[in-house]
């Protein structure tokens, strides 16, 4: 199974944070996790608040959890909130499915990892991740084709 290297998933939370400081948005919290699930690198912006590494990480493992964007998984949650409760309870409440959280595939599309983002609004934080993940010649699924 292909992974993201410590140097991409690095690369990316700076580019990410970089983002967010360049946008002036509020602080943020960049998690970026292995194709297994595993945290690979968690960095959090002076000032971003008590709950934002949770999040991201619940972000960035809901992606993973269901291979699907944070967007489509936000989209599923308005249309089977039953199902998506159930989810979180197995799931031991550690997911967040929202924008914010994307897969990242490689150039021939294979997931080696995810990321989630959290401190402004999940559109700000999508926003910050696909350019941090396109910089790095990957690719961001946050389950929009737009993107």
């Amino acid at each position: 199974m292909p992974n993201i290297t410590l140097a991409q998933a690095d690369a990316i939370a700076d580019a990410a944070l970089q983002a967010g400081r360049d946008h002036q948005f509020k602080p943020l919290t960049v998690a970026v996790l292995d194709s297994g699930g595993h945290l690979k690198v968690l960095k959090r912006a002076d000032d971003s608040s008590l709950l934002r590494p949770e999040i991201a990480i619940g972000k960035a493992w809901g992606v993973l959890g269901m291979g699907l964007g944070g967007r489509e998984l936000a989209r599923r949650v308005e249309k089977m909130p039953a199902f998506f409760t159930a989810l979180n309870a197995m799931s031991g409440g550690r997911m967040v499915p929202a924008a914010g959280g994307a897969l990242i595939r490689d150039a021939g599309g294979a997931i080696i990892g995810s990321i989630g983002i959290s401190g402004d609004t999940s559109d700000n934080d999508d926003r910050c991740l696909v350019a941090a993940v396109k910089a790095q010649g990957l690719i961001a699924d946050t389950g929009d084709a737009a993107v």
